[in-house]
């Protein structure tokens, strides 16, 4: 039996160590100061429940739209590289996210052709759950493309040739081979979107402040929310609801890092049999 060596601490290991405890700083004494320093029950209350479930809702619905419309696209990117397309696809994540929120209400707007059709069709951006996902989905559709494109630059062509040598479309193999083959990748790649769906502001700021459908009439997202508090009250209520919000997105990429690593021995174990 082959003794693994311990591995000894060098100098390269020890700055990543320090680089990963300084991004730490800022978790750690939100996660101190909201539940023990600046414990709060208003940013318990059923306000703040009601702001996260929100956030949850829209960000989750954000990444199932963003995986239906955009795995082409990164498929596309991995298999014929673009420059025009990549760059394109990268603009959103590169731009002040107010930008985004701005150019979804002049889109919306009675007052341009667009916006009198979407109306028409009774599709309304300002202050509405459509708004709030649409937002959504603009600033984390580049982090999934880019995902999604690494992913499937990652895999072997050749079943992907064998399907097409049998007469299906790129379309079909897209689904039929690589993403039913890649699904816990995919999943992976879809809850990172969702995280960055979670932490989104300057966008949905703009327009969609709150939402006035039901069941969330009157609910702001989360950041929002938080940003109010801040505001109204201070850092004491902001800090607890952080708190909270903190716990929610480490689960979700907890659950990232799971179904990733579920990923890799799934795919170690096809290549050992």
């Amino acid at each position: 039996m082959v003794q693994r060596r311990k591995r000894q601490p060098d100098s390269l290991s020890i700055i990543s160590g320090i680089s990963v405890f300084l991004l730490s700083i800022p978790v750690i004494i939100i996660l101190i100061y909201g539940f023990i320093v600046f414990r709060s029950a208003q940013g318990f209350s059923h306000t703040v429940l009601l702001s996260i479930s929100l956030t949850l809702a829209s960000s989750a619905t954000a990444a199932a739209i963003v995986f239906a419309v955009f795995t082409p696209l990164a498929y596309e990117l991995a298999r014929r590289r673009n420059s025009l397309l990549e760059t394109a696809s990268d603009i959103p994540a590169s731009i002040p996210h107010p930008i985004i929120g701005i150019a979804l209400l002049i889109l919306d707007s009675p007052i341009t052709p667009t916006g009198r059709f979407l109306n028409y069709i009774g599709i309304n951006f300002f202050d509405t759950f459509q708004g709030l996902v649409a937002a959504l989905v603009i600033v984390s559709a580049p982090v999934y493309i880019r995902a999604a494109q690494s992913l499937f630059s990652s895999r072997r062509v050749e079943p992907e040739l064998l399907a097409s040598s049998l007469g299906a479309s790129r379309l079909k193999v897209l689904y039929t081979v690589v993403v039913a083959d890649s699904l816990r990748g995919v999943m992976s790649a879809s809850l990172t979107a969702m995280s960055r769906a979670m932490s989104e502001f300057g966008s949905i700021a703009i327009v969609a402040y709150y939402v006035l459908q039901a069941p969330f009439s009157g609910v702001e997202p989360a950041s929002v929310l938080i940003y109010e508090y801040y505001g109204y009250y201070g850092p004491q209520v902001a800090v607890t609801v952080s708190a909270l919000m903190i716990l929610i997105s480490m689960a979700v990429i907890i659950a990232m890092r799971i179904v990733s690593r579920a990923k890799r021995k799934y795919s170690s174990g096809r290549v050992v049999r």
